[in-house]
């Protein structure tokens, strides 16, 4: 009876050991990091993160990043999921729908909200150190945040601006250093666009301006120029619908009024962002937009490319100076610098995570968006530090930068306009909703030259009473 119940007891202690070793195997799985963890600070884990390619030699570093990420937390495993751009969103949410996101993302700071209302993002406010929180700039970190939460740390903070051809703007006449500096009016900019144009015999070979509006640009252009007429946000401080002022209407007249002058082609509609960079370099337009800092970086490798006569520059390019240019003001309002604020968001799996593991994506999150790392990517991308660390980092780092161009972007940075955590999940869906349904195929239809601005303007009003009531709106 005895020799029984020994077996017995070996069987049952065998059952445990191997049920422990199952649930502990595989550590880089969400349930690793879920509810009942060891309190143990020091234990192995394994943070996942999904990564697009956001500078052009930021995937070529990912080995080295995992690898100092482990020297710096020898317990800690950065598991990084390359994506490119075209498929990050939909890798991102097939993992969200799932219920097993990766813990970090880069995303852009507009798609918090949407995955806060689908309970899949962790809220680090209580878990970010005061020393992480304090060195970012205030402005960035507020575009991570949504309501009272903090979900993560921003990457960048990129000024959508314009960019010019310098030879052709000193052609035409433009003081492009009083205008970096000072900004200008829409009549000031239309009147500049003119005197870009080359046209003979009824046929245009350069425009004065060509901004990108068909695929993934097609929302940029108006959201662009509109936060330049007093509309930097979709909704006014008490949380009306903004995009019924006035001041919408004389926008979308002046976006027409610039094709039907010829100052931009006829065929804007279909100028996708890869159109517009190729009319950009062969010098088929002397302004381009949406312009970008790291754009300065692209052109300058062109030129690299011209000047080698190796046949790898961009066919019938020719060298350009890329100079930085802000949007012009609209009905007499204040520069509004519209900016894209990108970062390292934290996620969450169906499981609430124990607070070891919380804390370890953290770790992970701000090393990827401090220090040397965001240093690096920022000085490939042309754009401004937005973190102490980095700023200290990149000390001791060569970045061949145009002055004035650096200095335009720095303008423009402190005119951004706000981030607005404030405004409800709900509202800030219905505004997506309506951007997608009813704003961006009427503004197709605009630039095509089947709709005039006045039935777009009474479209957007006719959507926006539906969705937000009569109350909810500018009058």
């Amino acid at each position: 009876m005895k020799k029984k119940m020994r077996v017995l007891a070996s069987i049952f202690a065998l059952s445990m050991a191997m049920s422990t070793l199952a649930a502990c195997g595989d550590s880089s799985s969400k349930d690793a990091g879920t509810t009942g963890g060891t309190g143990d600070a020091s234990a192995k884990d394994t943070i996942t993160a999904l990564l697009p390619p956001v500078s052009g030699n930021f995937q070529d570093t990912f080995a080295q990043i995992q690898k100092d990420f482990t020297a710096e937390y020898p317990n800690l495993t950065l598991k990084i999921e390359p994506a490119s751009w075209e498929d990050m969103t939909q890798k991102l949410d097939t993992q969200v729908n799932a219920g097993s996101p990766p813990d970090i993302a880069f995303i852009g700071s507009d798609g918090i909200s949407k995955y806060v209302q689908q309970e899949m993002l962790m809220d680090i406010t209580d878990t970010a150190t005061k020393e992480m929180v304090a060195d970012y700039d205030q402005v960035p970190l507020e575009y991570m945040k949504n309501g009272d939460g903090l979900y993560g740390f921003p990457a960048y903070m990129e000024v959508h601006a314009l960019g010019g051809n310098r030879e052709y703007l000193e052609k035409a006449g433009i003081d492009w250093k009083k205008v970096q500096k000072e900004g200008w009016t829409f009549d000031e900019f239309r009147e500049a666009i003119k005197k870009g144009v080359v046209s003979e015999g009824g046929k245009t070979s350069r425009y004065g301006f060509v901004f990108a509006t068909a695929g993934v640009a097609s929302k940029d252009y108006l959201n662009i120029l509109i936060k330049n007429a007093g509309m930097p946000s979709a909704f006014t401080k008490d949380l009306k619908y903004a995009y019924t002022n006035k001041n919408y209407l004389e926008v979308l007249k002046d976006i027409r009024s610039m094709i039907d002058d010829g100052s931009m082609p006829k065929e804007l509609s279909s100028v996708d962002a890869g159109k517009r960079w190729n009319m950009f370099l062969t010098g088929q337009t002397m302004i381009t937009g949406k312009g970008l800092a790291t754009f300065e970086n692209s052109a300058n490798k062109n030129n690299e490319k011209i000047k080698a006569k190796d046949g790898s520059e961009v066919k019938g390019s020719i060298p350009v100076t890329y100079t930085v240019l802000p949007v012009p003001k609209f009905a007499g309002q204040e520069q509004q610098s519209s900016v894209a604020v990108d970062g390292y968001v934290t996620f969450r799996g169906a499981k609430e995570p124990t607070a070891e593991h919380k804390a370890n994506v953290v770790k992970a999150a701000y090393f990827l968006a401090s220090g040397k790392v965001a240093a690096t990517t920022n000085n490939d991308l042309f754009v401004a530090q937005i973190a102490e660390s980095a700023r200290k980092a990149a000390e001791s780092m060569t970045v061949t930068r145009d002055a004035d161009n650096k200095a335009a972007v720095e303008t423009m940075l402190k005119q951004a306009a706000p981030a607005r955590p404030d405004i409800p999940t709900e509202l800030g869906a219905k505004a997506i909703k309506m951007e997608d349904e009813v704003i961006i195929p009427k503004l197709q239809a605009l630039i095509a030259g089947e709709i005039t601005p006045e039935a777009m303007f009474e479209a957007v009003k006719k959507g926006a009473i539906a969705a937000f009531g009569e109350d909810g709106i500018v009058k």
